[in-house]
């Protein structure tokens, strides 16, 4: 009943700072296309809000989501089932407490309201208006309570994942690629394949999907890492070169239909920027990695860095046993078009897809559950934040106020601003969504 209470007041502060940060947005043009945000009507819960759970890019709480637009085709099974549970879960929390509270409980159904399938139960209203404001309270806030439950159930359900697949998978070892898009650029003879286990990149250790998303943002937002060769190394390696500049700013000195040289820039003892084209894989292999020739340990060797445009980065992936893997391309392109998970099977015939698809659901059963608990707890009109309000201004002011009609005066202007605020959120929500 209290976390119901705190609830209501809450989601207010929630809707508020979600609708600033979609004016911002607004405001600078740039819509967000992550998912998030859910929504439920009276006392049936469906809805098209969901709460953001693992969005990288958006730090709101609640966003509006339409499926196939900013939820991908293939994972509608997930969002669907993640929407139908938490419903259900939500009505019997009513059903629990309306039983408790000794209310007559006449019934239990499911619905679909356009796509989104929902819950609802039919209690006897008669009951309902016999009992007092406070066990009112107790059976409008159990759906709410009910689904903050089942949201910390998820939580504790992917902390523990590890632990609960461990006889049958396991962990911190690397990242298993599960998926490679058909345009990937890391396609190809020597590229990533299905059933790779990715160990490192660059330099950067992977132990985890974490680190996998970690290391590439790193080395998408840091400048080219370079690797330390000989100056014989070199000298045997070069190609006669005629460096330019291309549109870009950067440089080049290798044939422009060269796929297995690049250019390669340094600075020698004299502190004279120099080019030179070499072959990729024999330049960067078993070469230290450094920044500068400081970094460079042994004598006459210098750090060379490949000239590539601003955005685009060589990036060395090792999947022993198999030869590494040399990418050249955007980071975030590798981020997008290779699937990852750091559940490695202990045996042959066990799915690699089995835990990538456990946590996927589980994360949409934490989002759409939490999404649930906080839009119904708003004070609007149809939905259990209206029920919420009455009955709490019923338990608090009629003993302050005796005028029934300012008591319901008051509570009909808190229901107004809450069903306008969360109106406004779903309307420039969904326009943030569409616009692109």
């Amino acid at each position: 009943m209290v976390f119901g209470v705190i609830a209501m007041f809450g989601s207010f502060v929630i809707l508020g700072k979600t609708l600033m940060m979609t004016l911002a947005q607004m405001m600078t043009d740039s819509p967000s296309s992550s998912s998030s945000s859910f929504s439920s009507f009276s006392s049936a819960s469906s809805s098209p809000l969901s709460s953001s759970s693992s969005s990288t890019h958006s730090e709101q709480v609640l966003q509006v989501v339409v499926p196939g637009i900013n939820i991908p085709i293939n994972q509608l099974t997930y969002f669907f089932a993640a929407v139908l549970i938490s419903g259900v879960v939500h009505e019997i929390g009513h059903g629990i407490a309306a039983i408790r509270e000794q209310v007559r409980f006449n019934g239990f159904g499911i619905f679909l309201f356009i796509i989104y399938p929902g819950a609802f139960v039919d209690l006897f209203s008669t009951h309902l208006q016999l009992i007092s404001p406070v066990q009112q309270l107790r059976i409008f806030c159990a759906g709410i309570w009910h689904n903050f439950i089942l949201a910390l159930m998820g939580i504790l359900a992917l902390v523990l994942l590890p632990i609960i697949l461990f006889p049958f998978y396991y962990t911190g070892v690397g990242v298993l690629i599960t998926e490679v898009a058909e345009d990937s650029p890391a396609i190809g003879l020597r590229g990533l394949f299905v059933g790779d286990l990715v160990t490192q990149l660059q330099d950067c250790p992977v132990t985890n999907v974490q680190d996998w998303n970690e290391c590439l943002d790193t080395i998408a937002y840091e400048s080219q890492i370079g690797y330390c060769i000989s100056a014989s190394t070199l000298q045997h390696l070069s190609f006669p070169v005629r460096a330019y500049k291309r549109l870009d700013g950067s440089t080049e000195c290798c044939n422009n239909h060269s796929v297995t040289n690049v250019c390669f820039s340094y600075t020698n003892n004299f502190n004279k920027h120099l080019h030179t084209c070499l072959p990729i894989r024999k330049a960067v292999k078993a070469t230290q990695v450094c920044r500068t020739n400081k970094d460079c340990k042994q004598g006459s060797t210098f750090c060379t860095v490949p000239s590539l445009d601003i955005h685009t980065r060589l990036i060395k992936v090792r999947h022993p046993p198999q030869i590494d893997t040399l990418y050249i391309g955007h980071p975030l392109n590798l981020h997008y078009t290779v699937s990852v998970t750091s559940f490695v099977p202990r045996f042959n015939f066990l799915s690699i897809d089995l835990p990538v698809v456990v946590e996927t659901f589980v994360k949409y059963l934490i989002s759409l559950s939490g999404a649930l608990a906080i839009v119904n707890a708003v004070p609007c009109f149809a939905l259990d934040g209206q029920w919420i309000l009455n009955s709490f201004l019923d338990a608090t002011l009629t003993s302050v106020i005796g005028d029934n009609d300012v008591k319901d005066l008051i509570g009909f202007f808190i229901l107004l601003g809450g069903s306008v605020l969360l109106a406004a959120n779903m309307t420039l929500g969904l326009w943030m969504v569409t616009a692109r």
